[in-house]
């Protein structure tokens, strides 16, 4: 996910992405556990999606 799209989300949008994104990491970890996951790095993007909503998030609210 690219930082302009977040930004182009209100903020009731970045906070249900924010929560729908934990839940996928998760649910990938769960799968990484029982050795089903088909993409280990999709674990690493998540959370980098997750950091990036946070940051601006953050930044908007300043």
């Amino acid at each position: 996910m690219k930082t302009s799209e977040i930004r182009e989300m209100n903020p009731e949008e970045r906070l249900q992405k924010m929560t729908d994104l934990k839940e996928e990491l998760f649910n990938l970890r769960f799968q990484l556990e029982i050795g089903q996951i088909e993409n280990p790095n999709k674990i690493k993007q998540t959370k980098v999606d997750i950091a990036r909503i946070k940051t601006i998030i953050r930044e908007t609210d300043k």
